[in-house]
């Protein structure tokens, strides 16, 4: 009896075998097509580049360090002004701070990827260390620029649901504002920096996009006619009240000059009379990455709002 069912067994035994190989070869062929390459050309503003299609570390020379944080992908260095944000401390605190004149410093973090402004220096050495891609600040608007963004570290997809979900939000709330102080109030972005003041127009950050572009509050006509085309005007405390609306973010820098807030003249601007003066940090406001882009919604939601 036993003679007889060995050749069954032997057979059966055969045949799960191939079964098994197949099964694994069908798995082995699908997880090969599924691979990315690992590389891919991205169309930046200066032309074709090749670069990294899953990238592990970046080094930061521009002003876009939010935009990489936010989609997840590791940042290994970065430019003096995202290092000392406050915005970006707990990221930031054990990345290195590194220049366009250091290239000893970026060769030592052995990046994959390295991203720009148009205006750095030894644009072509950094090319020899890491694919480099560059843009020109401004070109695009600040929610366009995250999605060319996402494009570049192959995630346009989470890059464009964020700045689907922002606009909405801040819109949303944008309407709740107008119904509280009306359709017709305006609102002033100024700012005290060193011993300057300034006044901004709707995509300098400091908030700026959020209040005039997505939720389309008003600006004075004294601000429109000379700050909405360049971005910003400087201004002398003397003329403040001129550019206040009223309702005014004020952007203070730790060690800038203040002492304008104790003269008669801004004491009697109608804004600071009605605590109608909000004011925001200065370091880290110049951004406007979804990081310092949710940071701006919540405070201005909850100086408006209360919320």
């Amino acid at each position: 009896m036993k003679k007889l069912l060995f050749p069954f067994i032997l057979l059966l035994v055969l045949i799960v075998s191939a079964c098994s190989n197949s099964s694994s070869e069908e798995k082995e062929s699908t997880a090969k097509a599924e691979e990315k390459p690992k590389t891919f050309t991205y169309q930046s503003e200066t032309g074709p580049v090749e670069v990294p299609t899953n990238p592990k570390r970046v080094v930061m020379l521009s002003g876009f360090t939010g935009n990489v944080l936010s989609l997840g992908v590791n940042v290994v260095g970065v430019d003096v002004w995202s290092k000392n944000n406050p915005t970006f401390q707990d990221e930031l605190k054990d990345v290195a701070e590194v220049s366009d004149e250091n290239l000893e410093k970026i060769i030592e973090l052995n990046p994959d990827l390295i991203i720009g402004l148009s205006n750095i220096k030894n644009l072509d050495k950094l090319k020899e260390i890491a694919p480099t891609v560059t843009y020109t600040w401004g070109k695009l608007d600040y929610l366009s620029q995250h999605v060319e963004i996402g494009k570049l570290l192959n995630k346009e997809k989470e890059a464009q649901d964020w700045v689907d979900d922002f606009k909405k939000r801040a819109e949303a709330a944008g309407t709740e504002i107008k119904a509280k102080i009306g359709e017709d109030a305006t609102v002033s972005v100024i700012e005290a920096y060193d011993k300057n003041l300034y006044v901004y127009g709707n995509n300098w950050a400091r908030g700026t996009e959020i209040l005039y572009q997505a939720m389309k509050l008003k600006m004075p006509e004294k601000v429109k006619e000379n700050a909405l085309k360049s971005g910003y005007y400087t201004l002398s405390s003397e003329v403040l009240p001129e550019f206040a609306g009223d309702y005014v973010i004020l952007s203070k820098y730790t060690d800038a000059d203040t002492s304008f807030q104790e003269t008669e003249a801004y004491k009697n601007i109608p804004a600071v009379k009605n605590n109608h003066v909000f004011e925001m940090e200065g370091n880290g406001a110049s951004f406007s990455d979804p990081v310092t882009l949710e940071k701006q919604l919540k405070f201005i939601k909850e100086s408006f709002l209360g919320k």
